[in-house]
């Protein structure tokens, strides 16, 4: 099964603020650019190529501070699996969008892949680590606001060995966002 990451980031790598809040990336960049046909930086094009997402509990509770409408949902009908040994069920807010999950990951993901699905998005800085070091990561999209934060909670953590990242690219956004791409080599 692949799994993919998709995730923005500041300039020098923290996914978030210590407390968790990510205000800073709707206020990063140039916000008065003509994005065109750029407006969403690649997500509907990423997200339709996704069949499942597994996301961490914080991550979860971001998103369930956001109070999404309908109509603001950025998943559609994606299948998002929560990774949480706290929470045994998900906020009002996301109740019916969100199944959560205590487990080997592991085991969750040939789960997934005997379900017939293909291709997970991977999300949360934790969840993401613990994927990496499982090896369990393909590529990573990752976008880079321009705004330095000197502190926060990283995107990367500690890796229990080298990992090679090849067949980059980048493309830049006249908001002065860069995203970058990366196939993962464990090897």
């Amino acid at each position: 099964m692949k799994c993919s990451v998709y995730i923005a980031t500041s300039t020098d790598g923290f996914i978030a603020r210590r407390n968790g809040s990510i205000d800073w990336l709707m206020a990063a960049g140039n916000q008065t650019a003509d994005m065109g046909e750029d407006a969403d930086m690649g997500f509907n094009q990423y997200i339709n190529s996704v069949d499942c997402m597994v996301m961490g509990r914080k991550c979860m509770e971001v998103i369930a501070a956001m109070n999404l409408t309908e109509e603001q949902w950025p998943y559609g009908d994606t299948r998002i699996v929560v990774l949480s040994n706290s929470l045994k069920e998900a906020p009002a807010s996301l109740a019916g969008r969100v199944e959560m999950y205590s487990g080997d990951i592991k085991d969750l993901m040939a789960g997934l892949k005997k379900d017939g699905f293909k291709h997970a998005y991977i999300d949360g800085g934790k969840t993401i680590q613990a994927f990496i070091n499982l090896e369990l990561i393909n590529e990573m999209t990752i976008t880079r606001a321009p705004i330095l934060l000197g502190e926060g909670i990283s995107l990367f953590g500690k890796t229990a060995k080298d990992i090679t990242l090849e067949q980059s690219s980048a493309k830049s956004f006249a908001n002065d966002f860069i995203q970058e791409f990366y196939k993962v080599n464990y090897k």
